[in-house]
This record gives C-alpha cells, structure tokens and sequence, in this order.
C-alpha cells in the first residue's frame, strides 16, 4: 500500500477527533496544564512554605524571644528579620546570645527551646485560605510547586501532617542547593524540575528573602504577609495581599497578570 495510504486513514481519524473536540495531543496538552491570562500562559504556581503554608515563623521567633528574656537579654528584631525566609547565616541566634553571655548555652536550654518550638507549630493547622487555593489551582490545571529555605525533612513533614504533601509535583529546599533565599537558586531549582520558564510560573512568598529569590529567578511573585513580615517591606512583590483566603485563585491570576 503506498505510503500516502496508509497516512490518510490517520489524518482523517486526527480530523474526526477535532470535529468531535478532542484536540490533538500538543493542543491538549497546552489546555490541560496552563491558564490563559491577559495573554499570558500560566502554567505553575510555586508556593514559599514557612510563614505562607504555616505559619512556622512566629513559633521560631518565640521560642528564641522565651530563651533570651529567661537570660536577661534582648532579641534584637532588626536583625531577627534578616533570617526570615532564609537562613541563620545573616544572624545566628544562638551565638548572638552566647556572645553576649560569654558562655554557650546549655543543650538543657537547646532542647527546651526545640521543644517549645515544636509544641507551638504542631498547634497549627495550615494558615487562611491556603488549602483551598492548593485545590483551586489544581482545579485550573496548574502544577504545584514548593520552594524552601528550610530542609526536606522539615518541609515534607509538615507537608504530610497537614494532608497536602501529594499536592506538589516538587518540591526543592535548601539542601537541594548551593545557596537559600535570598538567592535564586532554590525557584530555579522548582522550574527546572517542572521543566517551565521564569514566565510561566508564579511564586508566592511572605518575606523580603523570599520575594528577592522569586525575582532574580525571573518570576512574577505575590506576596502574602504573616505576623512577622507584615512589619517589613514587601513592595518588591507584583502583588501584595493580606490573606489567600481574601481572594479566588482566578482572580489571583487575573490581578498577577494585570501587573505585567
């Protein structure tokens, strides 16, 4: 049978298909994963987690606010803020209060201030409107992401205790790269993985570290301040709101690509 025989039978299935709606494969496969907005294809939302899925944050600077005021000293909070969202390489808080003790602090005292961390966290669930969001976005077609300056272990355990864990196709914290936020490393590492551009994703953050890295990595960020960075300058952001749970993920997109 000549070659272009044994084609036409294809191609005129190919074209039943598209009378019928079903589109072809790449057509598909660009409706099915992607959100058409103001002419911009949005394909992935990548969500910060600590202080933006729960609210991490506040316990951590509690539980280091308890132990200074049990010692007599002060928590300076200007340079508290320098680690939201990053690491303790800009301010380690443990040996700012040795230093100004001129001793260590006893592994009692260390494990006391764990354990008091952890009690606070484990007596939340995730923060206003975030799971709903999560499942919108799913609902639009749009693949999930998570990028974290805080370990795997830490971000996929409080991932799976609050029943979300499965929602994200990837997930990259700092020990999945050279450098945390600030730094873009850890956006880039999400896009990689998702296999997108800077473009085709939105990140959502709620500190001045976490919204820098979603800029150099090229993205368009929202962000959503929590107890501890509403007091800081987020205006870096294309967008910020007070809540998740104040706004549809639709209209998220809508005003995001708007700032474009």
């Amino acid at each position: 049978m000549p070659d272009d025989e044994r084609r036409a039978p294809q191609r005129r299935r190919q074209h039943r298909r598209t009378l019928a709606g079903d589109q072809p494969r790449d057509a598909a496969e660009l409706a099915g994963t992607g959100r058409l907005v103001f002419g911009n294809l949005i394909r992935a939302i990548v969500f910060d987690f600590d202080g933006l899925i729960l609210d991490t944050e506040e316990p951590v600077y509690r539980s280091w606010l308890e132990v200074y005021l049990a010692h007599g000293e002060e928590l300076p909070f200007d340079r508290w803020v320098q680690i939201v969202g990053s690491t303790t390489t800009g301010f380690n808080p443990q040996s700012h209060l040795e230093e100004r003790l001129g001793r260590a602090l006893s592994e009692d005292v260390l494990e006391r201030r764990k354990g008091r961390r952890t009690e606070m966290i484990l007596g939340r669930t995730a923060l206003p409107g975030v799971v709903e969001k999560i499942e919108a976005a799913r609902d639009l077609g749009l693949r999930l992401g998570c990028a974290s300056s805080s370990t795997q272990e830490w971000v996929q355990g409080h991932l799976a205790r609050l029943g979300i864990v499965d929602r994200f196709e990837c997930i990259k914290c700092r020990d999945d790269v050279a450098h945390a936020k600030p730094e873009p490393d850890l956006y880039l590492a999400v896009l990689d993985c998702l296999g997108l551009s800077a473009a085709e994703a939105i990140a959502i953050e709620d500190s001045p570290n976490g919204i820098a890295a979603a800029k150099r990595a090229g993205m368009r960020c929202v962000a959503i301040p929590n107890t501890i960075t509403a007091q800081l300058d987020l205006s870096q952001a294309d967008l910020i709101l007070n809540s998740l749970a104040d706004v549809s993920m639709a209209d998220l997109l809508e005003r995001v690509s708007r700032t474009s």
